[in-house]
């Protein structure tokens, strides 16, 4: 899919949300948004069979020269997403949080039309219990990323899973979240949505 395409997708997500209540031409088509689920599952669907087998692949453009951690490669080859348990996007609405400290969480769907999981966000925090709680960029995604598939008559199976071995430190945490997003490449990151031209956003070039 050329440039002029990437760009034409945003476009037409924008006009079928009314995000910049401009005109109402032509909703997001049914293809298009199919073809944006299965680019990404042919980048990701590898490293999940990978970390599954526990075999070891390409990272990607992992770089870190940080003294202060330990061995991130070898965490973001070992961490399997898919091993954690899943929860809701509205965990912190429940009466006792299952989640307290530092983490690093995953927010992943299973299209039932797709043939593996998308992982579409990676994040970290040093209140588990606490992060997902008011304004977060990846819940407006997540919100238009829902929009668009109901309106193409697609389901989704969202959940956000934690991994509470993460490093207490907000360096070394953070450095290691890098690592897991430079692996993954999950589209909602801001550091990668260039990589996927998302369509769920209304600030596309």
């Amino acid at each position: 899919m050329g440039k002029g395409s990437r760009s034409r997708q945003g476009d037409l997500f924008v006009q079928a949300l009314g995000a910049q209540g401009g005109s109402q031409d032509l909703p997001l088509q049914k293809h298009q948004l199919l073809q944006w689920q299965e680019r990404l599952l042919a980048f990701q669907q590898p490293r999940f069979v990978a970390v599954a087998q526990g075999r070891s692949i390409a990272a990607g453009q992992i770089n870190l020269l940080d003294g202060d951690v330990a061995g991130p490669a070898a965490t973001v080859q070992r961490l399997d997403p898919l091993a954690l348990a899943p929860q809701h996007l509205q965990f912190w609405r429940w009466p006792e949080a299952n989640n307290l400290g530092a983490a690093l969480y995953f927010v992943i769907d299973r299209p039932p039309h797709l043939a593996g999981h998308l992982l579409l966000y990676v994040g970290e925090t040093g209140q588990a219990d606490r992060r997902w709680k008011g304004e977060h960029d990846c819940k407006s995604y997540l919100a238009a990323y829902g929009e668009a598939l109901q309106q193409v008559g697609f389901a989704s199976q969202l959940s956000i899973r934690f991994w509470s071995d993460a490093p207490t430190a907000v360096r070394p945490r953070r450095a290691l979240e890098q690592a897991l997003i430079r692996h993954w490449l999950p589209p909602f990151n801001k550091e990668t949505r260039a990589r996927w031209a998302t369509p769920f956003t209304a600030d596309i070039d």
